[in-house]
């Protein structure tokens, strides 16, 4: 009798044990959840290649940069040519936005099999199909995209660039996780006029494309 009495008190002992382990695990976890900012939802999108241009770096190398299309990023607002021609003559064309995702870089190769790198930037639909369309609206929109590759990957792009001809992209276009809320698209740009499209100030921040991850670590000490 007096050994089933130790084994019944060293079996509630244990069962003690555990439920002490699982609460300081429960706090802990609690406590982790309570430090950790909330992060910002994000969907994943699927480009559809549209064109491609090529251009180059001012240490000389080759860039392309594949323009792709999904209906997953806003629209900007319509524009009319003549307003256009308004924004790019006025002294603070920030009013017109441009929504886009500039993904990340990938080395690919060339038709004359030599390396080189290549940047996708996704922008909505239907502004799409205006810019192919309107000369002035695409040159406009190619400028924002090559500042908003400038400012975030730290290099010079040429302004000469070049479309490719019966090929929509190069390489390999890859899926984006992009923020459902997101920070301003555009900021701030200085335009001399339609003909000389360098901007001056930074003009776009781009459609966030992954959530920050939050560094801690967790310390726990028995209770007992």
């Amino acid at each position: 009798m007096a050994s089933d009495k130790s084994l019944l008190s060293a079996e509630m002992n244990t069962n003690m044990e555990e439920a002490l382990y699982e609460q300081m695990l429960m706090k802990a976890k609690q406590e982790i959840q309570s430090r950790i900012p909330n992060l910002p939802e994000s969907r994943q999108i699927r480009p559809q290649p549209s064109f491609c241009i090529k251009t180059r770096t001012s240490k000389n190398t080759k860039i392309f940069i594949n323009i792709c299309k999904s209906n997953q990023i806003s629209a900007p607002p319509d524009l009319t040519e003549q307003e256009l021609v308004s924004i790019l003559e006025s002294d603070d064309p920030s009013g017109y936005r441009v929504p886009m995702s500039l993904g990340e870089p990938h080395v690919e190769v060339d038709n004359s099999g030599g390396g080189c790198m290549a940047y996708d930037i996704v922008i909505n639909g239907t502004f799409f199909e205006k810019i192919k369309n309107n000369e002035l609206l695409r040159e406009f929109f190619i400028t924002v995209a090559m500042e908003g590759l400038e400012n975030k990957y730290e290099m010079e792009l040429s302004r000469e660039w070049k479309m490719l001809k019966n090929r929509k992209f190069l390489g390999s276009i890859f899926e984006q996780n992009i923020r459902t809320k997101s920070k301003p698209m555009i900021q701030e740009m200085d335009i001399m006029g339609p003909s000389q499209l360098t901007p001056s100030k930074s003009l776009i921040s781009e459609v966030e494309s992954s959530p920050v991850k939050p560094d801690y670590m967790i310390v726990a000490e028995p209770p007992w």
